[in-house]
């Protein structure tokens, strides 16, 4: 079966790198480790893998800033070249922008590459840089729609009640990039956030987990009509790797624990929630916690 997701072992990550040195470096003569820069810790790599498990294509994905995001490292293996697996690829690169906040995608195109762009609704910006003194590079963009689905009216809610309620909620900028009643993905500022390492600062990952959790129970209660405040009775957070660009948090139905089934008859509901904090694919800190909801009176549900 041939997948298209992120390499997760070593040995992936070995063939990943190794294709993108294949098809971007060797030809011009280029070293091993030529293939790689400063920003593989915060990106989203994704990789095509064929039946036995060999890597046929392989991209990239950072974000520049809270909204945009750049496509780069995009290489087809020769044996699959006109098999559409370089557009199963950004295909799938642009989903992960769209959940996460991205409205434009940049890249740089080698002129061969042109059309295939064009054709994915690209736009030609005009000539960019000439890699090695000889690969024309074309500067190209593309807008994405803010991806919300067809939920995207309780979250606007949800961005509302955070930014007029939570005066940090607004300075941080955090906002909802995705959320489909199954998964809800936020992510906030990356400037405003930074400390003197410029790194995520700890309370701002704290604070974007918090909210994140926060923000699923106010929308499992919108979803069944349920009225309740809301209050963060523990939280615990671990800390796992520096965030060094824009970060994104991430909770889904499978990492919640409880619901609002007695919010009516007891007038109080209990809920856990995990939420995961990543930096690119990177998950870099990992935080529970214990929500309580309060019915204050009780027929409201």
């Amino acid at each position: 079966m041939i997948t298209c997701r992120t390499p997760k072992t070593k040995k992936e990550f070995e063939q990943y790198y190794y294709l993108r040195w294949l098809i971007l470096r060797s030809p011009w003569g280029k070293e091993r480790g030529s293939e790689l820069d400063n920003l593989e810790d915060q990106a989203i790599h994704r990789a095509i893998f064929d039946q036995k498990g060999n890597a046929i294509a392989v991209g990239r994905l950072h974000f520049t800033n809270e909204n945009q995001a750049q496509i780069r490292y995009m290489a087809v293996a020769d044996t699959a070249q006109g098999s559409g697996m370089g557009k199963c690829l950004l295909d799938s690169l642009e989903a992960e922008a769209q959940k996460r906040g991205a409205t434009l995608i940049e890249l740089n195109a080698r002129e061969v590459a042109l059309a295939f762009y064009l054709k994915s609704g690209y736009q030609n910006m005009g000539k960019a840089h000439l890699l090695y003194g000889d690969i024309q590079h074309y500067a190209m963009t593309k807008k994405l729609s803010v991806l919300l689905t067809h939920r995207s009216k309780q979250a606007k809610n949800l961005m509302d009640v955070w930014h007029k309620t939570i005066p940090l909620s607004k300075a941080m900028n955090i906002n909802i990039g995705y959320y489909d009643g199954l998964e809800l993905v936020t992510h906030c500022d990356p400037m405003f956030n930074k400390n003197l390492h410029n790194t995520m600062f700890a309370g701002s990952i704290y604070t974007l987990a918090t909210l994140t959790g926060w923000g699923w129970v106010y929308l499992l209660l919108q979803n069944s009509h349920c009225h309740g405040d809301i209050v963060l009775a523990e939280g615990n957070i671990k800390y796992l790797a520096p965030i060094n660009g824009v970060s994104c948090a991430k909770t889904e139905q499978l990492l919640v624990d409880g619901s609002t089934e007695h919010l009516v008859e007891n007038g109080k509901a209990k809920m856990t929630i995990s939420v995961n904090v990543y930096s690119g694919d990177t998950v870099a800190a990992k935080f529970i916690g214990k929500y309580v909801v309060i019915n204050k009176e009780k027929n409201q549900c």
